[in-house]
């Protein structure tokens, strides 16, 4: 799929809106609280846009009667997301001061992707993040075997009674959780908001728009001759998730709240996919980048933090300005040098294995297509 301005943008607005999320941590919250409160609903926005493309790239070729090929997906997806991933598990594996908390789990659960699962979140802050990698990994090793089970005999009512079942789950299972939780915002964290099965709303409905796109072609392009209504009803439905998200632990936050942002999001997906309206090509200086880099800057850029304010974090304290722009410049910085020292390299390599792949594989060469 080539890469469209719009869904860029939107990629860029997620790994900027976590940063700042993130940046609130290093005293950076109170002057830029507008952008930092909510920050976390950026990888929100990478569930629906991972939804939607990785949707496209397994349903293409199933709604058009050919064989997904495994090994090519699974080839990408391990050069797409490990070697940056590794590269940086091992500073924080073997550099202490990169860390920006002092705990940090064993190592195997960041190379198994159980992260999310099995994390002691009061004691071991450290890479945290990486929660939403390991979502992400469960998605690529069960979503194409379930796209195959449902296209079989492709049928509305199927893909439309996944979509409610899986949503209706989510919201029982956080309301359940959450009745039962104590007042530890650390138990929160670990049992509503990393654990995969409460965070499929976005990868759903991204995959929802992708569904919509390979199966009913003509309501999909109806779609994007109304982008701009999209993205206007994608503002208004995140404002609403907003609102309900102001105390973020609380019940409606924690059961309704995931869903209601998914959604907003998947709007404004849809909105930057279309091609031929402006919501898809709009162009912003910077955003190609900072979208073409996102991965590797949402890897590093805590490490960063915690770099510039071991060096220089009590200078920094007392000028915000100056301390906003040292720590987004140790960030970008810190994002740029792993994008191109690990991860283009890699996608290269990936490249050309694909396209030798395509070229001594018919098969390959037929499910490449897509």
């Amino acid at each position: 799929m080539s890469r469209l301005p719009g869904l860029d943008l939107l990629r860029a607005i997620a790994i900027v809106w976590v940063m700042f999320f993130h940046a609130a941590g290093q005293g950076l919250g109170s002057p830029w609280m507008p952008m930092s409160q909510f920050g976390w609903m950026g990888v929100d926005l990478f569930f629906a846009l991972s939804g939607y493309l990785i949707g496209w790239q397994m349903l293409r070729p199933l709604s058009e009667g050919r064989r997904l090929d495994f090994k090519d997906f699974y080839l990408r997806r391990a050069l797409r997301v490990l070697p940056a991933f590794w590269t940086v598990l091992a500073l924080y594996l073997l550099w202490p001061a990169f860390r920006e908390r002092p705990g940090l789990e064993s190592g195997w659960q960041f190379f198994s992707f159980t992260l999310n699962l099995l994390i002691d979140y009061e004691r071991n802050k450290a890479f945290s993040h990486a929660w939403s990698l390991c979502v992400e990994e469960h998605f690529y090793l069960l979503f194409p075997l379930l796209a195959i089970a449902l296209t079989r005999r492709p049928a509305l009512w199927k893909g439309v009674a996944a979509v409610i079942a899986l949503t209706l789950a989510g919201i029982a299972l956080r309301a359940w959780v959450w009745n039962g939780l104590d007042d530890n915002a650390n138990h929160w964290v670990e049992r509503i908001y990393y654990p995969t099965w409460m965070r499929l709303d976005g990868l759903l409905f991204g995959v929802a728009l992708a569904a919509l796109r390979a199966y009913r072609p003509r309501a999909w392009a109806a779609m994007m001759r109304r982008s701009g209504w999209l993205a206007l009803a994608g503002v208004a439905v995140l404002a609403a998730a907003m609102w309900i998200s102001r105390e973020r632990l609380g019940f409606a936050a924690s059961v309704f709240g995931f869903p209601l942002i998914s959604l907003a999001m998947a709007l404004l997906v849809a909105a930057g996919a279309s091609e031929q309206r402006w919501t898809g090509r709009l162009r912003i200086p910077g955003a190609g980048w900072l979208a073409a880099a996102s991965f590797s800057l949402y890897l590093v850029h805590k490490g960063m933090f915690a770099l510039m304010a071991g060096a220089f974090g009590e200078a920094l304290d007392a000028r915000p300005l100056l301390a906003f722009c040292a720590y987004a410049a140790a960030a970008l910085a810190g994002g740029a040098l792993l994008h191109y020292s690990v991860e283009r390299p890699f996608l290269r390599l990936r490249d050309g294995l694909i396209r030798s792949r395509r070229a001594t594989s018919p098969t390959a060469s037929e499910a490449a297509a897509a």
